[in-house]
């Protein structure tokens, strides 16, 4: 357990709003010499995750991106191009692009395909870290489709009874459109937390919960600054964690041909020249392919009714995959997104550094 330092307590964050948050990630980038395209799509998938509560993949990426893209790491100028395509199915090479401009433009041509297949998938290789894997299902249900995507990562969680790094945090996230409501959304890692929780939570103080970490033996830490390795998903039942993370490897990396999780060079560096080769997936489905919109719209709509409608434990309330996301992205825009001190001090830096102005006072 953490030491509580009553000298130090844990801070809490100011908190920005979200135009001049988006205007500086914007600047930030385009300082780098990245083309408009990076600069936007890195922007976006960001915002995504600060506007909605997702502080670990939100703007707090921003100083790694710039690393990365003035590293090497990252093409600043990248030209992505289809690799292989067979109907309904295209592998990109992302020609390392960042990885929100690959997954976005990836999700872009699986909408295209599947209007006209009523089911698509992309694969995606030579990419790089994307962010909030939610933002790019997203992008499918705003269209009016199912949106599915994956991404592996290097190797930072253990197996289920295993004591050293092997799978990414590997995310997985499905966006579902709903008629005259915001989409049925599930944006999950396959770890217990992201990696980016610990590098925050070290940021703010605060210790992490039980069984989402553990140390360079596999022993259960709650400090994030001797965590040294995430947990799989499910606690005792980390099984199934570790198999979803399997998964999300088997279609974001071994179909698209690029390097499995304990290949990866680690997200931190020090190497920020060498690209990396991340692999990503994405799927459009097209919901009238299988029956009627007006079926399927009712259908979600009777669902949803019946899940939120559920009798709740005492002193608990149920919400459907997104509630929580769509409250908290409420809550922000009246009063502001967080900022993590780590980050503001970032943000100062990058400010001083390219001469542009810092989105708080």
């Amino acid at each position: 357990m953490m030491e509580k330092d009553a000298a130090n307590p844990p801070q809490e964050p100011l908190r920005v709003s979200a135009e001049p948050l988006e205007t500086f990630c914007l600047a930030a980038l385009d300082a780098t010499g990245a083309d408009e395209a990076t600069c936007r799509a890195a922007t976006d998938a960001m915002m995504h995750g600060s506007r909605h509560g997702v502080d670990s993949h939100g703007v707090r990426l921003l100083d790694h991106y710039v690393r990365a893209l003035e590293g090497g790491r990252l093409n600043k100028r990248p030209v992505i191009r289809v690799a292989q395509a067979f109907g309904a199915i295209k592998t990109l090479d992302a020609d390392h692009a960042h990885g929100a401009l690959a997954a976005y433009e990836g999700m872009r041509q699986a909408i295209e395909l599947a209007a006209q297949f009523g089911i698509a998938a992309v694969a995606i290789r030579n990419s790089s870290h994307f962010g909030p894997a939610g933002a790019f299902a997203m992008e499918a249900a705003k269209a009016g489709y199912i949106g599915l995507a994956f991404c592996n990562s290097d190797s930072f969680v253990r197996l289920h009874g295993g004591a050293s790094r092997f799978h990414g945090t590997n995310p997985i996230a499905c966006a579902v459109p709903v008629a005259g409501s915001r989409p049925w959304l599930l944006d999950m890692a396959t770890s217990a937390i992201p990696y980016n929780r610990v590098q925050l939570y070290k940021s703010l103080g605060r210790p992490l919960p039980e069984g989402t970490a553990s140390d360079v033996q596999g022993n259960d830490v709650t400090d994030p600054g001797i965590a040294d390795m995430l947990a799989p998903l499910g606690a005792a039942f980390g099984f199934k964690g570790a198999a979803l993370a399997g998964m999300a490897e088997i279609f974001s990396a071994v179909l698209s041909g690029a390097k499995l999780s304990p290949e990866l060079a680690p997200m931190g560096g020090p190497d920020f020249a060498t690209p990396r080769n991340v692999g990503a997936f994405v799927m459009a489905i097209k919901p009238d392919a299988f029956l009627s919109e007006e079926e399927f719209h009712d259908g979600m709509t009777r669902y949803l009714q019946a899940l939120r409608g559920s009798p709740a434990r005492a002193g608990e309330r149920v919400m459907a995959p997104g509630d929580r996301e769509w409250a908290e992205a409420e809550a922000r825009e009246r009063y502001g997104i967080p900022i993590d001190p780590t980050t503001e001090a970032a943000f100062r830096t990058i400010a001083e550094r390219f001469g542009i102005a810092l989105p708080f006072a």
